[in-house]
């Protein structure tokens, strides 16, 4: 039923209605403001979760990279240390050791450019693996090779050894030889010596000896005959006989006489195209001249021979000497005179 108005004026709404529909609008706008704010803030809070999931990411990438560095640095110097202990006096395994640092120089190189790019860790990772079996490959080439050298020292000190044995034995018979060698060349010498003596006897007996030794000077006239004379201006010819006397040692054989005569100045009458020459003395082994030489075959007989010494030259007078030589032997000598 309407509702009268007792003062008659006009019917407007309560102040209760106005007051609600205002607080309905302010709690609508609260409310979306609540929502934005409330979606405003699960999106930072996503957001910010994303962010420190990616620091962390990061973090842990940084954290890697400074590791694997710092692994790799431990590992080089190491590396350097263990190859540098291994150094000693044997050139060969010295410039192996330097030319092994050097590889592994280059090799650390790589791996630094590969942590510089954190993309590159892992790569990083497998090539630091790879460097630690490089680094034990070195180390066991270099023990390998130290040990064959002191397998090839101690043979070189056992061969030492051995040839120093072999250099004291073969001093020891050398020294053997020479004193050997010097006993049989001084009784070589001492041999030679008695052989030369019995040589020396045997030719010596051997030397077939002359006696009756005469020299007749001759005249030589017109009809070729011959007639002795006395005085040396009327001699053209001197003729020397003598006896070869018997000797059983001497095989039959031609042997030779060399007569030598010497005028009253001691000159040997000698001229080299009428047959003299020279003979060695096999007593005093001097040079000397004889007048002419003559060969007979002996046959151990006694026997007559003759030398005759033409000249064509004028003789002095006094004492001549006549001396007749065998097998270098003095065979026998005599003296004659001229007017």
């Amino acid at each position: 039923m309407a509702t009268t108005n007792p003062s008659n004026k006009p019917v407007t709404p309560s102040s209760s209605s106005n007051s609600d529909s205002a607080k309905q609008r302010i709690i609508a706008i609260s409310a979306t403001v609540i929502v934005i704010l409330l979606g405003l803030s699960i999106f930072l809070f996503v957001k910010n979760q994303n962010l420190s999931k990616s620091q962390q990411m990061t973090s842990v990438k940084l954290d890697e990279s400074e590791q694997l560095k710092a692994e790799l640095e431990e590992q080089y110097y190491q590396a350097l240390s263990d190859l540098e202990e291994m150094r000693g006096s044997n050139e060969e395994l010295n410039q192996l050791i330097d030319s092994q640092k050097e590889e592994l120089a280059q090799s650390k190189s790589r791996i630094d450019g590969l942590l510089r790019n954190k993309r590159d860790l892992g790569r990083a990772r497998e090539e630091i693996k790879k460097l630690t079996t490089q680094v034990e490959g070195y180390v066991a080439e270099i023990n390998q090779l130290r040990a064959e050298n002191q397998e090839l020292t101690a043979a070189n000190v056992q061969l030492s050894d051995e040839k120093q044995t072999l250099e004291t034995q073969l001093t020891s018979t050398i020294q053997e030889s020479e004193a050997t060698k010097a006993t049989l060349t001084a009784q070589n010498e001492e041999l030679s010596q008695e052989r030369e003596q019995l040589a020396q006897k045997v030719n010596i007996a051997s030397v077939v000896k002359v006696n009756n030794i005469e020299v007749t000077g001759l005249k030589v006239r017109n009809n070729d005959k011959r007639a002795k004379k006395t005085k040396a201006n009327s001699i053209d010819e001197l003729q020397v006989c003598f006896t070869l006397t018997e000797n059983n040692v001497v095989e039959p054989s031609m042997e030779r006489f060399f007569v030598r005569i010497v005028n009253p100045l001691g000159e040997t009458l000698a001229i080299e195209d009428m047959g003299s020459g020279v003979i060695k003395s096999n007593d005093s082994g001097e040079q000397i001249r004889f007048t002419k030489a003559e060969e007979m075959d002996y046959d151990r007989s006694s026997a007559n021979m003759c030398s005759v010494w033409a000249p064509n030259q004028e003789f002095q007078s006094g004492t001549y000497t006549v001396e007749v030589y065998n097998k270098g032997y003095l065979a026998g000598s005599s003296t004659f005179t001229l007017k």
